[in-house]
């Protein structure tokens, strides 16, 4: 009879481990839950009571009415603007990323690591470097101040590439891709309607993570725009974060329309979380 062994956990560095992440969790929580509860504050309460708990007299309907009522609507239309920047660019550049990393993974061809390795290199380049490069190149085709100069460079994420590649290698076997091809399907229709769904966790996961970084985005907007009307939500309250020496009024503004920004992309990792979490188990099984 073959008894089998179970592995032996060592109860210190489980426990060592789970404080660590403890410890993590409320270093990133804290700021969250600290600027929902000061969403909730008058001007007044803002400075003169304990940051991380309520006032005597909350007023969290008063304050998103003057956030979405100043200046004619403006947070609403960042906010619109934001959406469209974020999901737009997360769209395609998860749409390019999972194709360029699918044709890396499954085409042979001459210089494929070298291309790979300078996709990859992308990856370390600080956005601080190419912003201006981008701004001239941008503003030799008459595109800085709209829409598009946001939008074009956001959809190219060498990550996602990178991503997708390692999933195509893992989710989608060559035997499938064969056995597709001897049944007379094109290469762009295995990709599309076979490879594609097999890597949709993938897909997510790319399209999450470029929708986070371009709504966080701040210099690229900052260097291209120059119309309030096309800025995105983080440079918007920036603006108005400008003008609290004036009227401080505009730190009310500022912290609540920063608590509406936080709660939106919670609220989408939360949508999307079962093929996060789908993910994030396939990456920590398969080699």
């Amino acid at each position: 009879m073959v008894t089998r062994r179970h592995p032996t956990t060592d109860p210190v560095g489980t426990t060592a481990v789970t404080i660590v992440l403890a410890v993590a969790g409320i270093y990133f929580a804290l700021p969250l839950v600290w600027v929902l509860i000061a969403a909730t504050k008058s001007p007044g309460d803002l400075f003169a009571s304990f940051g991380l708990w309520f006032s005597d007299s909350p007023q969290a309907w008063q304050n998103l009415t003057a956030l979405f009522t100043q200046e004619n609507g403006a947070f609403v239309r960042w906010i619109l603007n934001s959406i469209l920047y974020s999901g737009v660019g997360a769209f395609v550049a998860m749409v390019l990323s999972a194709a360029c990393g699918y044709a890396i993974a499954k085409f042979p061809f001459r210089g494929r690591e070298l291309l790979f390795s300078t996709i990859l290199g992308g990856v370390l380049v600080p956005a601080t470097v190419i912003a201006l490069p981008l701004y001239f190149l941008l503003n030799t085709v008459g595109l800085t101040g709209t829409y598009w100069s946001v939008l074009l460079p956001s959809m190219v994420s060498p990550f996602g590439v990178y991503l997708a590649r390692i999933h195509a290698n893992a989710s989608v076997p060559d035997e499938v891709v064969e056995a597709a091809r001897l049944d007379g399907a094109g290469d762009i229709r295995i990709f599309g309607t076979i490879a594609a769904r097999m890597m949709t966790p993938a897909l997510v996961t790319i399209f999450l993570f470029q929708f986070v970084t371009i709504w966080n985005n701040y210099l690229l907007p900052l260097v291209m725009l120059n119309d309030t009307r096309t800025f995105p939500v983080t440079l918007g309250l920036t603006l108005w974060n400008s003008q609290t020496q004036r009227d401080p009024m505009f730190y009310q503004l500022v912290v609540t329309g920063s608590a509406v920004s936080a709660i939106l992309l919670v609220a989408l990792m939360i949508a999307l979380q079962r093929f996060w979490r789908a993910d994030l188990t396939a990456g920590a099984t398969k080699g």
